[in-house]
């Protein structure tokens, strides 16, 4: 049931044209990078359509730069799941993995990693890649939000590895961190080859602006892919912490769930209408409220975007007869090693 839920979402986004040609060359190069090293784990990521969450989250980025996003898609997902319940001891590699992706943005474009497997050369060619024609300014913001995420990620897999446990107020702080929402905006201006004024971008109601969407994103995403982590035996599904704080049976913390995510978006749509205000206070120009708008529509393109792909992506179907679903009831989260050379 979770993955049917639907949201009321009172706005609608477009949807890219180059799915065709972009996919046929981002699986390519998937299998080229070594970030699939089976039959059964293309044909798991192949279920997952990520090039469909793509075009509707980057419905104007241009062929070239659909691939590039494609990509950079492919590597953050895939990174997500090398997490083995089964080996805890893993979690020290995910760290040092972790500390090199975080590392990337912040040395001249073109390095080498230092720490080599292929997460960590695809993110260094997909980040050159990114980068190119961005301000100092863009490239600072983006590499705080990636980093911030790739703590958090990091942290969460200390947690599992421990068996520890958040309680519902730790758990949505913390979700807002790990759902990978911020970075995911700031790609949204790159995507179009802008970037929202700097002042627009630090002021309060942009930042409430952000974190309501990362919210209402993040408890969405726990509610579609419920019955996946379910499988893999994954405690950090905000289902499952209701559960486990309140008693409630699946049911319940689904519906109680729900509420929070409505809420949220609701909160989203107050703090979106206040926008204007704010381009009147930091008395923006044309050219810079025109930007605003962009990035608020790059906001939208992630709340709506990404709710239409996960009602149909394989990566959250309740049920599966594959490989990959037979390793994830074992608590794997992959059938590939990707943290090895």
């Amino acid at each position: 049931m979770p993955q049917d839920v639907r949201f009321e979402i009172p706005f609608s986004t477009p949807v890219s044209e180059h799915l065709v040609v972009a996919r046929e060359q981002h699986l390519r190069w998937v299998r080229e990078m070594g970030l699939v090293r089976s039959e059964g784990g293309f044909e798991e990521y192949e279920s997952w359509d990520l090039p469909q969450a793509a075009i509707r989250t980057y419905p104007y980025a241009s062929a070239e730069d659909m691939v590039v996003l494609m990509n950079w898609f492919s590597l953050a997902f895939l990174f997500d799941d090398q997490f083995d319940a089964a080996r805890p001891d893993r979690a020290d590699r995910i760290a040092e993995v972790s500390r090199e992706l975080v590392a990337t943005p912040l040395r001249p474009v073109g390095s080498r990693p230092r720490v080599v497997c292929p997460i960590t050369v695809a993110w260094a060619q997909v980040w050159e890649q990114l980068a190119d024609g961005m301000s100092p300014a863009w490239r600072t913001r983006f590499a705080a939000s990636w980093g911030r995420f790739l703590v958090a990620h990091s942290e969460e897999v200390d947690l599992a590895a421990r068996g520890g446990r958040l309680g519902l107020a730790e758990y949505t702080a913390f979700r807002r961190r790990t759902v990978g929402i911020h970075h995911s905006i700031d790609a949204g201006e790159r995507s179009r080859r802008f970037e929202v004024p700097v002042q627009a971008q630090a002021h309060p109601l942009m930042v409430a602006l952000r974190d309501a969407a990362a919210d209402t994103i993040g408890f969405m995403n726990d509610i579609h892919s419920f019955e996946r982590e379910k499988r893999r035996g994954d405690g950090h599904n905000l289902i499952t912490v209701l559960q486990q704080e309140r008693g409630y049976g699946w049911e319940e913390a689904a519906a109680e769930a729900i509420r929070m995510t409505e809420e949220r978006l609701a909160d989203y749509l107050r703090l979106e209408s206040e926008v204007p205000a704010m381009c009147e206070e930091l008395r923006l120009g044309v050219d810079e409220r025109a930007r605003v708008r962009m990035g608020v529509e790059a906001i939208r393109h992630w709340i709506n975007g990404n709710y239409e792909w996960a009602l149909v992506t394989g990566r959250y179907a309740a049920v599966k007869n594959s490989p990959a679903a037979a390793a994830e009831e074992r608590g794997r989260g992959s059938l590939d090693d990707l943290l090895t050379v």
